[in-house]
């Protein structure tokens, strides 16, 4: 997208990141964004910002954000790109019900046409293995859902998880609010 903040690109008329927000706020009793730079440019949304202890990619991200988490007193994180504007209305209870058959309660999203790791219910226990497995090196998020015997949590709707990457997907994406390109 040309390096620019996609949380702020417009999307039927709004920041593409209240889109993540409008759906998450009434699944989830406490939206919290990890994001790294000027957090004042998330000032009017409510929410609190959370930055990277030492910036490796999402991960860090997550971990900064569990790490909130637990110290206020929660028992679990969601995590979700901020580039997922069509997020399942039932994300929170469909992950919830696939972390019963979870050993460690690590769960993530699923479509038919693939995983989205990104999108996950993670057990704010398991941020003692998550910085370790950082402070090692590792960075990829389905390596270490794989290694914590992650379960998937299907969904049918493909383009729920889509991230925008690029003008085309923006385009598509305005074409569902009935914008034109």
């Amino acid at each position: 997208m040309g390096g620019v903040d996609k949380a702020f690109l417009s999307l039927g008329g709004q920041p593409m990141i209240r889109h993540v927000l409008d759906r998450l706020h009434p699944q989830v009793e406490t939206v919290v964004i990890s994001a790294n730079g000027d957090p004042s440019r998330f000032e009017g949304l409510g929410c609190t910002v959370v930055a990277d202890d030492v910036p490796q990619g999402p991960l860090s991200g997550v971990l900064s954000a569990l790490r909130h988490a637990g110290a206020a007193g929660a028992s679990h994180l969601v995590s979700t790109p901020v580039d997922t504007p069509f997020l399942p209305l039932d994300l929170v209870a469909r992950l919830a019900d696939a972390a019963t058959h979870a050993p460690e309660g690590l769960t993530y999203a699923r479509t038919a046409d693939g995983d989205h790791p990104a999108t996950a219910l993670w057990p704010v226990a398991i941020t003692p293995a998550l910085a370790t497995y950082l402070a090692q090196g590792g960075a990829k998020v389905t390596t270490f859902a794989h290694a914590h015997h992650a379960a998937r949590a299907d969904f049918p709707d493909e383009a729920a998880f889509q991230n925008l990457n690029t003008p085309d997907d923006l385009a598509a994406a305005a074409a569902r609010f009935g914008e034109a390109p």
